[in-house]
């Protein structure tokens, strides 16, 4: 897995990183720092990004070394994370939370796909190939909802709501996967 910038430190303790998580938005903390800021606000809703103030739905760990896995503060830490991510993870999202979130999981997909040693399940690449195979098709296709040849530039906005549809639709899955993988450790 992925590991915070060399130079960051956690924007919370403002300390090097002890267990770092990378939240939906991208921005990395010390799993026992973020667990600090949910639990000082509502119990009931995400907590926001201290850096960013977006809604944070999802952490993933960062790596860790197998000290850590031991060591029942990082055990505590673990389980906290889970029940965060089971509670607020597979929530309803607005449209807009999606598309801030695609970023994210596009990012993190295609490095996951390009790293020999991570597998994704195989259902999941089966429907990946084939909706990038479907889009491209249409994209590449003569037939068109809104023609090019007609409308001009803005008969590319169906080949541009087509790849957006796409991109969503992988974030999700891919976002179901995360969530299956970190919530069951």
């Amino acid at each position: 897995m992925e590991r915070p910038p060399e130079n960051d430190i956690c924007s919370v303790c403002h300390d090097n990183f002890t267990l770092p998580f990378q939240a939906n938005c991208s921005h990395w903390f010390c799993g026992q720092c973020i667990m600090t800021v949910w639990h000082h606000g509502s119990a009931l809703q995400p907590c926001k990004c201290p850096i960013c103030r977006r809604l944070i739905t999802l952490l993933v760990p960062g790596e860790m070394t197998r000290e850590h896995l031991g060591i029942p503060q990082a055990n505590q830490v673990l389980q906290d994370v889970e029940k965060y991510n089971g509670l607020f993870g597979g929530g309803p999202r607005s449209l807009l939370q999606r598309l801030q979130d695609l970023p994210f999981f596009i990012r993190r997909l295609f490095r996951e796909m390009m790293d020999p040693q991570r597998s994704l399940p195989l259902i999941f690449r089966a429907r990946m190939i084939l909706a990038m195979a479907l889009s491209a098709i249409y994209v590449l296709s003569p037939v068109d909802i809104i023609p090019e040849g007609i409308f001009g530039i803005a008969g590319y906005l169906d080949d541009a709501l087509i790849l957006v549809v796409v991109f969503l639709h992988l974030a999700a899955v891919y976002r179901s996967v995360l969530l299956y993988r970190h919530g069951s450790t």
